[in-house]
């Protein structure tokens, strides 16, 4: 198994990364927020123009045909900047779960060229994420897989901690609708592991931005005529919530590198990835606002566009009971032990 990067993979990492430390400052977030706007439509358009919607969708069906571990580090990219478009979900599960059921839909190949974008309703989630938004929805119903026009779906927004994560609940009659398959369980399945690891992704990146920001800040801050940051107890907080970090990012890189094998193994490394990734960035997120003080509980600091953004990722693409309860199944039903750390399940079972 490879353990480092490819060139080509640092290099769209850093070109994703520069992007939107460009165009996705808290600044812009701010501006949004005030407007009551759910996106930043020249900003969009620029993420369009790096040909990114299609990453994950094979070539075979119009697109680049890459890996869970190419695009790994640009889900985490968009957690960092807390980005409000919703890259990661329709790049790394609307429009992946949609080239699986109908390559040949007209949907997917507007989607490509970003045109729309595409929701995904899934029974793990109790609301659709970006439906209001999105040019296609794809909704569970009965056992089937539909393609849903939104102009001929029910759709009824939800309250949300994080107010750029905007939820509706959709309803639809199956009969408006094409039937894309009668037995969607499997790509379910996968749309959620791919869910839930890009999601990790994120919630990793959150965490970044904030130690950062609260480092920043710590630089900065003075009290009894010395930055904050120079104290110990300020320190040890900070250098916590790094470590945790630091003990996140190598499991949701490698959850993301035995994604596609789609067994007990997989499963369990991406459940484990949530579970660490999203502890990180709660960790990271109270610390960053402790050490913001008295301030650092209102919406005047930065910290909260990513505390609301991990609280609502958090439950996501699985709870962390039910990611808990499927590393238990790995542990108590497959052979534990160093020979069985990178096993699957033709080779090792």
């Amino acid at each position: 198994m490879e353990f480092h990067f490819s060139e080509e993979q640092d290099m769209t990492a850093d070109v994703i990364r520069n992007l939107l430390a460009k165009l996705c400052t808290p600044s812009d977030l701010r501006r949004l927020m005030a407007a009551g706007t759910p996106r930043d439509d020249a900003r969009w358009q620029s993420i369009v123009e790096m040909g990114l919607s299609g990453a994950l969708v094979p070539e075979s069906a119009g697109g680049l045909g890459l890996g869970p571990a190419d695009f790994i580090r640009a889900a985490e990219a968009c957690g960092y900047a807390a980005l409000p478009e919703p890259l990661v979900e329709n790049t790394a599960v609307a429009l992946p779960l949609l080239a699986q059921a109908a390559p040949d839909a007209a949907e997917l190949a507007r989607a490509l060229d970003g045109e729309i974008t595409v929701a995904v309703g899934h029974p793990a989630n109790p609301f659709v994420a970006d439906a209001d938004t999105a040019g296609a929805i794809l909704m569970p119903h009965d056992g089937a897989l539909y393609l849903v026009d939104p102009d001929n779906a029910t759709l009824v927004a939800q309250p949300s901690i994080d107010p750029f994560r905007r939820l509706s609940s959709v309803g639809f009659d199956p009969a408006d609708a094409r039937l894309l398959t009668s037995d969607a369980q499997p790509l379910l399945d996968r749309a959620l592991d791919r869910g839930a690891v890009f999601a990790a992704a994120q919630l990793a990146g959150m965490a970044q931005a904030c130690v950062d920001l609260a480092v920043d800040y710590a630089k900065e801050r003075k009290q009894f005529g010395k930055p904050i940051g120079s104290y110990q107890a300020v320190k040890h907080q900070l250098a916590s919530a790094q470590v945790k970090i630091e003990f996140a990012r190598p499991v949701v890189y490698a959850a993301a590198a035995a994604l596609p094998q789609h067994d007990d193994f997989s499963r369990a490394r991406v459940s484990h990835a949530k579970i660490a990734a999203a502890s990180a960035a709660d960790l990271a997120a109270r610390t960053a606002i402790q050490v913001h003080g008295a301030m650092g509980y209102s919406w005047e600091v930065d910290v909260h566009f990513f505390l609301k953004r991990a609280i609502a990722l958090e439950n996501a693409w699985g709870t962390p009971a039910f990611h808990r309860s499927r590393v238990a199944h790995r542990v108590l039903t497959h052979p534990l032990g160093p020979d069985h750390t990178f096993a699957k399940e033709q080779s090792d079972a």
